[in-house]
């Protein structure tokens, strides 16, 4: 059963502010979106691993029913940014796909879902368009897929 709150983070706190770099270096802000669009944070285990490279597939396929949302989907992974735009490539991906690299994991522990194995754990954070968070699932074993059904749900009460 997915937890629905974070060590750090439940719903209806406000979401921490950040900048992490894209997988072509480029800076992304979460604050850029305040005030304007809702964001799902979509925290993932590794580059290349079969349930993350099943599961960001599956968000570009619902690209159309984000924009709908007007939502802007990313991903967040503890990788270099180096691994992280041949992984975009290698799955022709066109969201953008976040750096936690260095501080090695710094949003992902302001955000509390560090594994106890030291990586990411499967996580989605739905944040509002004025930096609320509405929507949190965090998945029992990094092994299990979100049900993407679950965050539209949620999305659509926004």
């Amino acid at each position: 059963m997915p937890r629905t709150a974070s060590q750090t983070l439940k719903v209806g706190d406000t979401a921490p502010d950040f900048t992490l770099k894209t997988g072509n270096r480029e800076d992304w802000h979460l604050s850029d979106f305040r005030g304007k669009k809702n964001v799902v944070l979509a925290f993932v285990p590794f580059a290349f691993s079969s349930v993350c490279s099943a599961q960001l597939p599956s968000y570009e396929a619902e690209l159309g029913r984000f924009n709908d949302l007007d939502t802007e989907v990313v991903s967040v992974r503890m990788d270099s940014g180096f691994a992280l735009a041949a992984w975009a490539k290698s799955m022709s991906t066109s969201f953008p796909l976040l750096s936690d690299f260095y501080p090695q994991g710094h949003v992902v522990d302001t955000y509390g879902v560090r594994h106890q194995a030291g990586m990411a754990e499967r996580a989605l954070f739905a944040i509002d368009n004025e930096g609320v968070i509405r929507f949190i699932e965090i998945q029992d074993s990094p092994g299990n897929m979100p049900d993407n059904e679950n965050l539209f749900e949620a999305l659509r009460k926004f």
